[in-house]
């Protein structure tokens, strides 16, 4: 049986993690979920009665990416931008009560705080509706954020750009701080969305999910060799170090320069997949900060989605327990 991580270097490199110091680049969002129980249909339209029993509102987007590598222990800046409104406002209240350095959080009045309402009854998403505006950010906003990120990039052990397609992420914006990267030695991990990727050519590692990659590729993903024909365009197109695909229920492919790895899944129940992204890209972020190989990130990075996707609502997990996914996976045959 081949193993891809021993315990002893899994908790080695969890442990590692709060040395880690990670800048994020991206689109910030507010996740406020509405929960309730349904009991009946409406009289006026063939819909669901939702009776709300609570609300709660959470970081989203790449303040979520945020959000996972404070939680599992990790130091986090992040840069994007907010509107000059009540959510933006609140949203930079939570990073700061965190201890999540927001200096790179940029004020726009032109544009809202993005903000996705998720209703929920009986652990179920009933609908999503979004406030938002997409449209490119201002050349002047543009500058502004490529100045803290290359302050902020000489502190940090590696940056992360997490893309939600809401008009932060620029193909110049991508290009000048993987060129600010370069010329500091600093990887560069990119969550990204199938729309941009030509902007990504060059960096570290890329994680798109499934879809994204079958998109990118114009490759339909339905089986092993078409698995290896996307992952083959896209790490050949886009001349990065690896790539890693995350494939829901059949696990995660990582491809790097001459291998092939396919690490299987670990969730047991998957109740909502909203901010799975978010927690693969922080822990690979921190794993690889404290010296992981792509692969050892990966297998982490696989036992994190396994956790958050079993809990309902935008989530986090905490060092305790990845490190109790780790040990139960590596107990059993999945990784050989």
């Amino acid at each position: 049986m081949r193993r891809y991580l021993s315990l002893r270097r899994a908790e080695t490199l969890i442990e590692k993690f709060k040395k880690a110091r990670i800048l994020v680049i991206g689109d910030l969002i507010m996740d406020h979920f509405i929960w309730g129980k349904v009991r009946r249909i409406s009289p006026e339209a063939p819909v669901p009665v939702v009776e709300v029993t609570s609300e709660s509102i959470v970081l989203g987007g790449s303040a979520n990416v945020v959000n996972n590598i404070h939680s599992l222990g990790g130091r986090a800046a992040v840069t994007g931008v907010i509107g000059a409104d009540d959510d933006g406002r609140r949203l930079v209240e939570m990073l700061k009560v965190k201890g999540i350095e927001a200096d790179g959080v940029i004020k726009d009045s032109r544009r809202p705080t993005t903000v996705k309402t998720r209703i929920i009854a009986h652990s179920q998403q009933m609908v999503r509706f979004d406030r938002e505006k997409k449209d490119r950010i201002e050349p002047e906003t543009s500058a502004r954020i490529l100045s803290y990120i290359k302050k902020a990039a000489k502190a940090a052990d590696i940056i992360v750009i997490s893309d939600y397609a809401k008009g932060l992420i620029t193909r110049e914006l991508v290009e000048e701080a993987n060129a600010v990267c370069k010329r500091l030695g600093r990887p560069v991990a990119v969550d990204p969305k199938v729309e941009h990727f030509d902007f990504y050519k060059g960096v570290t590692i890329v994680t798109p999910n499934n879809l994204e990659a079958s998109q990118a590729s114009g490759v339909e993903i339905n089986d092993d060799e078409t698995l290896h024909r996307a992952g083959e365009v896209l790490f050949n197109t886009l001349g990065c170090q690896a790539l890693l695909i995350t494939r829901g229920e059949n696990g995660m492919s990582l491809f790097e320069d001459s291998s092939e790895t396919h690490i299987p899944t670990v969730a047991k129940e998957v109740f909502d997949v909203s901010g799975a992204g978010d927690t693969v890209i922080g822990t690979l972020a921190l794993a690889l900060a404290g010296g992981a190989s792509f692969r050892e990130a990966a297998v982490l990075a696989n036992f994190a989605a396994g956790v958050v996707v079993g809990k309902v609502g935008t989530a986090t997990l905490s060092p305790e327990e990845l490190r109790e996914a780790a040990a139960k996976g590596l107990k059993t045959r999945l990784l050989k």
